[in-house]
């Protein structure tokens, strides 16, 4: 018999910063349990969302792409997820029984992804409410958690009884029982599959929450933890130039958050409220893992989609080249002799979603398709010192704020491809960017190698953002790729 290959629990949250777990030193939030997670294992403190938005992000994490290849450059709902190769597919061929319980995010909405079995709760999703939906699409019928709410509360019972919407920075808490709630609702879940799984097989459980993706309604003992404190304020840099913040600062789900400070304030109580409990249903899907014995020979892999700007440089939500929005957690825990990592170790080394699928294939024993971008994570556990890549290049394709950035473990160069302008931000002694050194001489020629890897990546895209081996600003930007194996 062949070496018993290790069981596999991916969790996924959905707007969880980078920044936002106590070992990573946040002054606020408190994560006991993602903490021990990371003391237990190799907290990768540069881990990036590439494209930072829902679908792009996971399209990354799902086939190991990187955005050129998955062809996903922005957000669009309802373009097919066809690929020739995916995570959970790939697993399954390995021998791996694969379950998913929470938010896919792709299209169709019941699309399996290679998953054996999906129980689905993708959060709000407005495609898929149109009255044009045909009815299997329609959350109401397709999305397991909606679903079993309605049984649960009665036909007209909706995550929406709130009043606020999925990308709104308002805040209160949640309006029913606590077990109801989407987050407990997945670790309920994922804890009914461990009981029901097939032993003499491998698994992988996919479980992913939607929180702290708004709306921001964590039970009341959540808000309560927060509600008394004096919170750190956003990130607010000596570049920022919003002259529209006052007017759209008042309409509840604008990209620039709240312009009433008490607002703003409540945003943050709400968003931490959501990550502490989070961390706590986290705690129940480990205790089960516990009880029935699993530590022993399981792997876990702990992140995020993309972050949330929660205010700072006066905006909210994602899709922007800054840390708030493009910074994301990344845990790798298990015992020593299945991840090759010492516990309680940093790695500094830059890595991104695109290298799950191939870390989880790696500690599954499975072959990694040709096609794939990404890389295991698994020599950086085993070395932090070792590299698997010098930079990354992210994008999202976002309007007139459409922008592209290089990031490595000690900078990052921003170049907004509508406009021409461009950003320098030394995170070693600048982590909040507060301090745009776009036109500081000593960096020149830092930047200039920075600006250089960007034309290099661009050089050949559909787009023409290169020119003669310039980088060429005002070419529309495009949500889709065209030459992408999508």
């Amino acid at each position: 018999m062949g070496k018993k290959q290790p069981n596999i629990v991916l969790i996924m949250t959905d707007q969880l910063r980078g920044d936002c777990l106590g070992i990573a030193g946040h002054p606020d939030v408190k994560t006991p349990y993602l903490d021990t997670l990371a003391a237990k294992g190799t907290l990768f403190e540069n881990a990036y969302s590439s494209c930072p938005s829902c679908i792009p992000a996971r399209a990354a994490l799902h086939t190991g792409l990187s955005q050129e290849k998955h062809g996903r450059v922005g957000y669009l709902d309802l373009v097919p997820f066809r690929y020739p190769h995916t995570m959970a597919g790939e697993l399954a061929k390995a021998g791996y029984y694969t379950q998913c319980v929470g938010k896919m995010h792709v299209h169709p909405l019941r699309n399996l992804m290679g998953f054996h079995n999906v129980e689905l709760h993708d959060g709000y999703l407005h495609a898929y409410r149109s009255p044009d939906t045909p009815w299997y699409e329609s959350q109401k019928i397709a999305d397991d958690y909606f679903y079993w709410l309605k049984n649960e509360k009665g036909i007209s019972a909706d995550v929406t009884d709130t009043g606020m919407e999925c990308n709104s920075w308002a805040a209160r808490p949640w309006i029913y029982d606590e077990m109801l709630h989407p987050t407990n609702w997945v670790s309920t879940r994922a804890i009914d599959f461990l009981r029901r799984r097939d032993r003499d097989k491998p698994f992988f459980l996919m479980a992913s929450y939607l929180r702290p993706h708004p709306p921001f309604d964590a039970p009341q003992y959540y808000f309560d933890l927060y509600k008394d404190k004096d919170l750190t304020p956003p990130h607010i840099g000596s570049w920022e130039n919003t002259p529209d913040f006052e007017r759209l600062g008042r309409i509840y789900d604008s990209a620039t958050g709240p312009a009433d400070p008490e607002l703003l304030r409540q945003a943050q109580i709400g968003y931490y409220a959501c990550i502490t409990h989070l961390d706590h249903q986290i705690g129940r899907l480990l205790q089960e893992l516990t009880e029935q014995h699993l530590m022993e020979d399981t792997v876990i892999l702990f992140t995020s989609d993309h972050g949330e700007e929660l205010g700072d440089h006066e905006h909210f939500r994602k899709s922007l080249p800054y840390e708030g929005s493009s910074h994301i957690p990344m845990i790798l825990s298990g015992p020593q002799e299945l991840t090759g990592a010492k516990p309680g170790q940093v790695c500094r080394r830059v890595v991104e979603l695109r290298d799950v699928m191939p870390t989880l294939l790696d500690i599954a024993g499975a072959p990694v398709p040709d096609e794939t971008d990404g890389k295991s994570m698994l020599p950086l556990a085993a070395d932090p010192g070792a590299c698997i890549r010098e930079w990354l290049h992210g994008e999202h394709s976002y309007g007139d704020a459409s922008n592209h950035f290089i990031v490595t473990e000690h900078d990052k160069y921003v170049w907004y491809s509508q406009t021409g302008q461009e950003q320098y931000f030394d995170l070693d002694s600048d982590p909040g960017e507060l301090t745009d050194r776009i036109l500081d001489p000593s960096c020149a020629g830092r930047i200039s190698y920075l600006r250089s890897c960007l034309t290099d990546v661009l050089k050949d895209r559909e787009e023409g953002y290169v020119a003669d081996g310039r980088l060429v600003a005002g070419r529309p930007p495009k949500t889709l790729l065209q030459n992408s194996l999508l």
